[in-house]
């Protein structure tokens, strides 16, 4: 009886990785196509296209939250559809005048896609620049006020954090696209953590190649990602509160 338990686990895991595969397939060739046809004349004649890759987007959402409950559990009872982030691009404010984006993309927290709260991001894009992501994407004043109090305070748990041996496997460093060019107002010049204290994020980002976004492995990898960072989003939650 335990034998045969195990061979159906093993059959639907197996089933769930082929489906997965198949999904971000779809996807990503959906997306190198609307980056050489970005214009709304293409997309309409491609509206079903689009609609099927954004149902796989979605039922990978719905995996990786699902998941993601046992280990957050602030996640759970929200609709993971909320998580989604629309294909299309504002242009209102914009040179690039393209209509969609070229990338498929969730932010997951307990405030929903809008990251208010430290959480999780996924990201599908072709040309070897998906990624899944954790932490703190620009907070308010007030906020990232805290949050460099703490490390100002607490800077050693966090750098005990950056030296975990699950962490340093997925994640080298913070993301460092926008930050201070001197010291934030009230911290000295020679400050030891002055690169952190600089930042406006405190995110930390996995890159992944197309093929192993195609590969069976991928959901697990990617879940191994979101694992890892659950330390920095406690330190994070942990300045907030």
């Amino acid at each position: 009886m335990k034998t045969s338990w195990r061979k159906s686990t093993n059959k639907r895991k197996f089933s769930v990785q082929i489906s997965c595969a198949m999904g971000t397939d779809i996807i990503l060739q959906f997306l190198k196509k609307l980056s050489r046809n970005n214009n709304r004349e293409w997309f309409e004649k491609n509206k079903e296209h689009y609609w099927l890759a954004k149902s796989e987007f979605e039922k990978m959402v719905f995996r990786i939250h699902e998941k993601l409950i046992p280990l957050d559990p602030s996640l759970e009872g929200l609709d993971p559809k909320k998580f989604i982030f629309r294909i299309y691009r504002d242009v209102r404010f914009s040179k690039d005048k393209r209509p969609y984006k070229t990338n498929m993309g969730a932010g997951i927290s307990p405030t929903g896609k809008g990251l208010g709260q430290p959480g999780y991001y996924f990201h599908l894009e072709p040309g070897n620049k998906s990624f899944v992501a954790g932490g703190l994407f620009m907070p308010a004043p007030d906020l990232l006020a805290k949050v460099r109090q703490e490390i100002d305070y607490n800077g050693k748990a966090l750098e005990k954090i950056f030296q975990l041996k699950a962490f340093k496997k997925y994640y080298p460093g913070f993301w460092e696209e926008d930050t201070l060019k001197t010291a934030p107002k009230g911290y000295p010049k020679d400050h030891p953590l002055l690169p952190w204290l600089k930042l406006k994020s405190f995110i930390v980002t996995h890159e992944f190649k197309d093929k192993e976004v195609q590969s069976r492995d991928f959901l697990k990898n990617a879940m191994g990602g979101y694992s890892a960072v659950k330390p920095l989003l406690h330190f994070l939650r942990t300045a907030l509160d």
